[in-house]
């Protein structure tokens, strides 16, 4: 069984409750009727149930009747939710009346209905900015427990077996924080590391990477990679994580052992974390296309229920996959 495999049967084996608020969407549609036909996740579709039904009748779609359709504009709970989204945002002074408003933009209402337990997950992106993904989920379902941002991890699936957990590796942050101080960093390498073991079952092995090995360059670039270390290790004691290394010091067993002797990671990391996110998003698209590796991602990560966000050139296959992946992640957070 492959690793794609492997994470679709995890999601059938315990089924999730996924949103996902771009419910009129076609590639979200299709994607929809694949997921509810295979029993990857149970489903909540945001949009005009008209709308809905005459796109699925259009598409040849014939399971999407099995899904749950909400209308944002006339739904049962739409006063409870304004309610819990204005007592959720009263600090930051917002009004009833914008509460009201704001409960029938679906990528609202999705994370409104994660916050009262009545489901696992939710996917969009598939027409909206990382932006608007990010701006509900971060007000109401706010951060991980211990994490203080959110970031972005990519899964990369190699031929190269030789290297990281088989020829998979995760990589973090490709998508999020352009330049994170040394506690985002850190924050960031204890995030991938649980992205790792929640979507591929390994034990994440974490690399945290610069342009020097142990102290073979001097800046001050480096230096915050060797303070994300620390910080990361004071974090999560029992993480089998060091730092700083090179990438082919990271990866490569001989280097690692020339470069970091005595490093249980050096020469055998399967979790990768960039110093910023210039070098993370570069590198897994370098990887990607010279090296022919499949890219499955951004996955987002630290957010308290997983919030995933599709870029706007998304395939029918990628939704698919990332609907699984949610519900791998919403599994991995209701067992921590």
């Amino acid at each position: 069984m492959t690793l794609i495999e492997e994470i679709v049967a995890r999601a059938q084996s315990q089924k999730q409750r996924i949103v996902l608020p771009e419910g009129t969407e076609e590639r979200t549609l299709r994607a929809a009727d694949r997921v509810l036909a295979d029993g990857v996740a149970e489903l909540i579709l945001i949009g005009n149930p008209s709308e809905i039904e005459a796109l699925a009748q259009k598409h040849g779609l014939k399971h999407i009747g099995k899904a749950t359709i909400l209308d944002p504009e006339n739904y049962a709970k739409h006063e409870e939710y304004s309610q819990l989204l204005c007592e959720l945002r009263k600090k930051k002074g917002m009004t009833i009346e914008e509460a009201r408003l704001l409960a029938r933009d679906p990528l609202y209402i999705g994370c409104l209905i994660i916050k009262s337990g009545e489901a696992d997950g939710q996917l969009a992106g598939a027409r909206n900015t990382t932006g608007n993904v990010l701006r509900p989920a971060l007000q109401i379902i706010k951060t991980a427990p211990g994490i203080s941002c959110v970031s972005g991890a990519m899964l990369l699936i190699t031929e190269a077996k030789e290297f990281g957990e088989n020829g998979v590796v995760v990589m973090g942050d490709v998508a999020v924080l352009p330049v994170p101080d040394a506690e985002q960093l850190a924050t960031i390498a204890v995030s991938t590391a649980r992205t790792a073991k929640a979507i591929t079952g390994m034990e994440p092995r974490v690399a945290m990477l610069s342009f020097s090995t142990k102290g073979s360059a001097k800046h001050e670039v480096v230096d915050k990679v060797v303070e994300a270390t620390r910080l990361a290790r004071e974090m999560d004691p029992a993480l089998q994580l060091d730092g700083e290394l090179q990438a082919d010091a990271a990866l490569v067993p001989s280097v690692g052992e020339s470069k970091a002797p005595g490093s249980t990671v050096a020469g055998h990391a399967n979790v990768l974390v960039a110093p910023s996110l210039e070098v993370g998003n570069i590198g897994y698209k370098l990887v990607q296309r010279l090296g022919h590796a499949t890219a499955i991602g951004p996955i987002l990560q630290g957010i308290a229920r997983p919030v995933n966000d599709l870029s706007r050139g998304c395939s029918v296959d990628d939704v698919y996959m990332m609907v699984a992946i949610t519900a791998n992640q919403a599994i991995a957070a209701k067992q921590a």
